[in-house]
């Protein structure tokens, strides 16, 4: 009874908190503390999403494809640089300190010199994504890598199973739950990403539109496509928790016993 019970609270508690937060938001806004052209009320906002709910889907598409181009070659340079620092340790020694630094940048200082160097197309953009999104994927398959079973290594090196017998058996399936960690986190690096390049130039996007809403003043639009960009990282989260369990059954039945 007592666990059902703490079940039931742990799962109602974060629906009242977001509800505590509207309401303090929707009282604010209704009493005139903060005016209405600084903090729009949680109706307008709902109301400007469903007002410009086309043009979101439409400025939707081009950050998505944006995110999953750069989010896709993200993961095949990860696993590539992870494979090789793990492979050979001078490749870490030299690597690794250059990963650091990349991230210590701050993204709106790289997305200028991009769009100098690479234009105002989807190049820059992906480019943008690559570099946010890569580094959780490298860290996390090299930190996968390195946790394996090195009796289990050992062991097949003994029956005779070559280098890529024992990455791909041993070193692989032990890579994968730090790597669907890291991917949850990329995700939501490349729509930010996006967004971010999106903000000093293109046609089309989400980032696009939140500039042309701010530059307009139509903060109530503005709240609208900061909350709908926090939904498409969350939803986008939610699909590599369902995807790792699709990849991963082991991991479920474990938690069972």
């Amino acid at each position: 009874m007592i666990k059902k019970l703490q079940n039931i609270i742990n799962k109602v508690s974060p629906v009242l908190a977001i509800a505590l937060i509207l309401i303090v938001w929707e009282v604010l806004s209704a009493t005139g503390i903060v005016p209405k052209f600084m903090l729009p009320s949680p109706f307008d906002v709902v109301k400007a999403f469903f007002g410009d709910f086309t043009l979101l889907m439409e400025h939707a598409k081009t950050t998505l494809a944006e995110a999953f181009l750069g989010l896709t070659f993200g993961i095949v340079i990860g696993f590539i640089v992870a494979v090789v620092m793990d492979r050979f340790i001078i490749a870490f020694k030299a690597i690794y300190p250059v990963l650091v630094i990349t991230q210590t940048v701050p993204t709106v200082a790289i997305a200028p010199l991009l769009v100098l160097w690479l234009g105002y197309g989807i190049l820059p953009k992906i480019t943008l994504i690559i570099i946010t999104s890569f580094f959780p994927i490298t860290i996390g398959l090299l930190d996968g890598f390195r946790s394996a079973d090195q009796d289990a290594l050992n062991l097949m090196k003994a029956m005779g199973a070559s280098r890529m017998q024992r990455f791909i058996h041993i070193k692989l399936p032990s890579s994968l739950s730090h790597f669907f960690a890291g991917l949850r986190i990329s995700v939501s690096y490349s729509i930010i990403g996006a967004v971010v390049a999106e903000w000093l130039g293109g046609f089309s996007g989400l980032g696009v539109y939140m500039t042309r809403v701010r530059k307009s003043y139509a903060f109530d639009k503005m709240f609208a496509v900061i909350f709908f960009i926090s939904f498409i990282s969350l939803l986008l989260m939610v699909g590599v928790t369902f995807l790792q369990k699709a990849v991963m059954p082991w991991e479920k039945n474990k938690n069972k016993f």
